[in-house]
């Protein structure tokens, strides 16, 4: 069962082409990494599939149902984290949890038990009566996953989640990314780190100026090789 499908996705700023016909699909069960450069076209992507960012060229489903025709529909099926969370600093935590739970239509008694456990499980039990504006970088990231678990999503969309998390808290969340994956949901991130997309992808695709370079299976993008030096080869390709 297809979870996300992406045909022909094409978007340009100014007339400049940030990506160009890019195809994926990704399956229930797949934690999928996507690579590439800064400016080859990731967050473009991913933010398109999360209905912020509109476009006119391709289609883009979510569990079979159209980001451009039904984006409501197909946000209650998604969580979405950016790169740099942007909270509502004035809150506590424990407030911006509920008000997503809110906005999610969470029952009472599954939002508590979700904060409780995601909380437990991110070290952020004690913070959570703390006003965000105090809370660090990766406190901040942190309480961006218990929010997006909050209402068990069907596709996670990550944009560079490892960047700022403590290893404890990185290995939780890739447990968690698993856990989702094997319910019958999908792991759709982005990622620098290569050697985290090697250990954890089922599949990857490989982004370079806007075009989609290399996808599928970790075994057949990386071949006999690493996937680093496959990236690299691409990049080298791409500047000769």
């Amino acid at each position: 069962m297809s979870v996300l499908q992406i045909s022909h996705f094409s978007k340009d700023y100014n007339g400049k082409k940030a990506v160009e016909d890019l195809s994926l699909e990704i399956q229930a069960g797949e934690i999928y990494g996507f690579i590439g450069h800064n400016g080859a076209g990731k967050t473009t992507t991913i933010k398109a599939v999360a209905g912020i960012l509109p476009f006119t060229q391709g289609e883009i489903l979510v569990d079979g149902v159209s980001v451009r025709q039904d984006p409501i529909a197909c946000k209650r099926k998604i969580a979405y984290i950016p790169d740099n969370p942007d909270l509502y600093e004035f809150l506590s935590g424990v407030k911006y949890l509920n008000f997503i739970a809110d906005i999610f239509r969470v029952p009472k008694d599954q939002r508590e038990e979700r904060i409780h456990r995601y909380a437990e499980v991110f070290g952020m039990t004690e913070d959570l009566g703390s006003s965000i504006g105090a809370y660090s970088h990766g406190m901040k990231q942190k309480l961006s996953l218990i929010a997006a678990l909050i209402h068990e999503p069907k596709l996670m969309l990550l944009d560079e989640p490892f960047v700022g998390l403590d290893p404890k808290a990185a290995h939780d969340l890739k447990q968690i990314m698993r856990r989702l994956c094997d319910e019958g949901g999908a792991i759709f991130f982005s990622t620098h780190v290569l050697e985290v997309a090697e250990k954890l992808c089922d599949k990857v695709a490989i982004i370079k100026s806007g075009r989609l370079a290399a996808s599928g299976s970790m075994d057949q993008v990386r071949g006999d090789e690493s996937l680093e030096q496959v990236f690299l080869e691409l990049v080298d390709d791409e500047r000769a």
